[in-house]
C-alpha cells in the first residue's frame, strides 16, 4: 500500500516517462562504471575530484599543504618577472605559515617561514642559469677494476 507522497512521486515519474524525459540519457545502455571492482567508501569523492578536475593536494591538511608549497617554491618563483614580485609572493606564503603557527590545526608537522633574502638569491641564480633542454646522456665508461695492490690491501685489512 502506498502513502500519499509515494503516490505523488510515482505519478510524477510516470508523467515524465510519458513525456520522454528519460529517453536518450547519457550512459543509457552502458554498464555501470566500477561495478566489477570491490566497494570503496570514498568512490564519490574520487569521482567528484576527477569530474571537476580538483587537484588532490587540496585534500591534504593545512600543514602539509604549506610544507608542499614551501618545497615547490623555487619552481613557482622561477617564472616571476621581478624581485618585488618574488618578495611579495614569499611574504604571502610566510603570512599563511605564521597564521598556521599561531593556531595550529591538523597533524604536527614542522613548517617554518621562508627566508625572503635566500629565496631572492636563489631566484637570481636560477634566472642566470640557462635553461637546459634534455640532451641524450652518454653512458658512463665502465668502472676500472681495482688494481692488484688495492685488492691485497683490502684482503690484508679484512684478515687482521
Amino acid at each position: 500500500m502506498t502513502t500519499g507522497w509515494e503516490a505523488a512521486v510515482e505519478a510524477q515519474i510516470r508523467s515524465a516517462q510519458e513525456r520522454g524525459e528519460f529517453d536518450n540519457l547519457p550512459g543509457a545502455g552502458k554498464p555501470i562504471p566500477g561495478r566489477d571492482q570491490p566497494y570503496d567508501e570514498g568512490w564519490w569523492i574520487r569521482s567528484f575530484m576527477e569530474r571537476e578536475q580538483i587537484p588532490s593536494d587540496l585534500m591534504l591538511p593545512t600543514p602539509l599543504q604549506l610544507r608542499r608549497r614551501v618545497e615547490q617554491l623555487p619552481a613557482e618563483l622561477r617564472d616571476l618577472p621581478t624581485e618585488e614580485a618574488v618578495r611579495s609572493y614569499v611574504a604571502v606564503l610566510n603570512a599563511e605559515v605564521v597564521a598556521w603557527l599561531r593556531a595550529p590545526t591538523g597533524p604536527r608537522v614542522v613548517v617554518r617561514p621562508v627566508n625572503v633574502d635566500e629565496a631572492v638569491r636563489r631566484w637570481r641564480a636560477d634566472r642566470r642559469r640557462p635553461v637546459v633542454t634534455a640532451a641524450p646522456v652518454e653512458p658512463a665508461p665502465p668502472a676500472a677494476r681495482p688494481t692488484r695492490t688495492r685488492r691485497r690491501w683490502r684482503w690484508r685489512w679484512w684478515r687482521r
